[in-house]
């Protein structure tokens, strides 16, 4: 038993000893993060010159939510729209070449890519940016097609068909939700009423459509979506898409699908709705809103778009 008791002691003193040299292990380090990308900068084409820069995309988009957002709302709205345009700017760059007709990453035109004014930023502005650096929206690892608008008219639309006759490929992260912004929103989106001569809208929906609706004596939504948008339209004998014959009515005047009424009336088509803007995506309204509820940028973002990720491409 002596014997045995020493050896266990002789044991127990070399294990002791083992282990002070060793040292006990501890729980397993996690793998290094790998490093995080470096600020693009990219190429952009001045519409209003014809001139060609290079510009860091950071300060680009001080330009682009200068001049898609009230410079003085909220920085928190500000900065989802920031996180919005630097999607974009990146699913464009990666999906399209940008702008490939000017050569260039990015374009000041809106029509061409997004709206720019670099004389609208203000301190506002820039910390909106700064404070969403190099922040992105993914859906499954990819970026999304970062839509956004100004009022949903109380509920946004229910996918990308819905509000944009969009089909080109599947955008699971769209949903149906309501829009906050409705209630402080211009009284102009709470209610718009627009007047069309049958003649210009013969022409539009000939623009629309690629068919003539020969003589237009009535105005028939024949399909809605889930949000209650007008999908498609029945004009004399032509079925055209809302969203398309919004586009070329003038989407400033028609500004929304989201009808209240729909009829001719003489040589007039009489078109009432709610809300400006598509309905896809994010509202603008709707982030202020949020913002000034106290949400942050990325809760704002998470708000409109669902299953999706925010993610720092850069520090």
């Amino acid at each position: 038993m002596r014997k045995n008791t020493i050896g266990v002691l002789l044991f127990l003193c070399i294990l002791s000893l083992s282990l002070v040299v060793t040292g006990c292990p501890g729980p397993q380090r996690k793998p290094p993060q790998q490093p995080r990308g470096k600020e693009p900068t990219i190429s952009l084409y001045i519409n209003e010159t014809g001139e060609k820069k290079q510009i860091a995309i950071e300060e680009y988009l001080k330009g682009v939510v200068a001049a898609e957002m009230e410079p003085t709302w909220p920085v928190e709205a500000l900065a989802a729209q920031a996180i919005l345009a630097r999607t974009f700017t990146l699913e464009r760059i990666k999906k399209m070449g940008g702008v490939p007709a000017r050569g260039t990453d990015a374009s000041t035109s809106v029509e061409e890519f997004q709206a720019y004014d670099p004389k609208r930023i203000n301190d506002n502005v820039s910390r909106a940016v700064e404070m969403t650096r190099g922040e992105v929206a993914k859906y499954q690892g990819r970026y999304i097609k970062a839509w956004f608008f100004a009022d949903a008219g109380g509920q946004t639309a229910a996918s990308a068909e819905e509000g944009l006759a969009y089909t080109k490929e599947p955008t699971p992260y769209v949903q149906s939700v309501k829009d906050p912004g409705f209630a402080i929103t211009k009284e102009e989106n709470k209610a718009w009423r627009a007047e069309f001569p049958l003649s210009v809208v013969r022409d539009s929906v000939k623009q629309a459509a690629g068919q003539d609706p020969g003589q237009i004596t009535r105005a028939t939504i024949t399909k809605k979506g889930p949000s209650g948008r007008a999908m498609t339209i029945q004009l004399g004998n032509v079925s055209v898409s809302g969203p398309a014959l919004r586009l070329a009515l003038g989407s400033e005047k028609m500004r929304s699908t989201l009808l209240t009424d729909l009829k001719v009336t003489g040589n007039k088509l009489i078109v009432s709705g709610k809300g400006f803007g598509h309905g896809v995506g994010m509202s603008q309204w709707g982030a202020k809103a949020l913002a000034e509820q106290g949400k942050s940028p990325e809760d704002i973002i998470r708000y409109f778009f669902k299953d999706i990720e925010i993610v720092k491409e850069w520090q």
